[in-house]
């Protein structure tokens, strides 16, 4: 029997702590956060246009365009291919994605694409491209827009954030803002 109420005791306690405790503090951290628990919201003219840290599709050559996504950037099916490196129809996919990016970028060989750019995050929403995945598309960008190079290449390192504490992982570039401040450059 003591056992029995060692467990009822435990039990309660763990309700309590996962199921009330740990929601309401982690509603409380999301509100002091930017947007306040709703996410960082991208506004232009008053409207909002989309959201920091999810994935939009751009696919016109004037744009820098994002990393590709395996659920074409739907926020309410994140999720990855969960095809792996030797699936056929995978490798079709990113061998299309290679020969994309080398017909709208024909200055850059194949051995110089980042991988970030032809193979899909593990959410499908990554609202980041490696700097690398920036600079291989300034000429591109710069040519259809008929701006100087310099230009655009400012743009990129002006968008540019260093790693977490400047150790994990690459430098990257959030394409939404990106593309914001390219269709602000006159």
């Amino acid at each position: 029997m003591k056992i029995i109420i060692q467990s009822i005791r435990l039990t309660l306690v763990l309700v309590v702590l996962l199921c009330v405790i740990y929601p309401i503090s982690i509603a409380l951290a999301g509100k002091f956060s930017k947007g306040n628990g709703s996410g960082e919201k991208i506004t232009k003219n008053g409207k909002v246009i989309g959201y920091a840290l999810l994935g939009q599709s751009f696919n016109k050559p004037e744009y820098f365009w994002g990393r590709p996504s395996a659920v074409a950037y739907n926020a309410a099916g994140s999720a990855g291919s969960n095809k792996g490196p030797s699936n056929p129809d995978y490798l079709k996919e990113v061998s299309n994605r290679v020969d994309t990016l080398l017909k709208y970028n024909p200055t850059i060989k194949k051995g110089d694409l980042p991988a970030d750019m032809v193979t899909a995050s593990g959410s499908g929403l990554d609202p980041d491209i490696s700097e690398q995945g920036a600079i291989i598309q300034i000429k591109r960008v710069a040519a259809y827009r008929k701006i100087d190079e310099r230009k655009v290449a400012e743009l990129v390192v002006e968008n540019t954030k260093a790693p977490f504490l400047g150790l994990f992982g690459p430098n990257t570039v959030n394409v939404l803002k990106l593309n914001l401040a390219l269709d602000e450059l006159k």
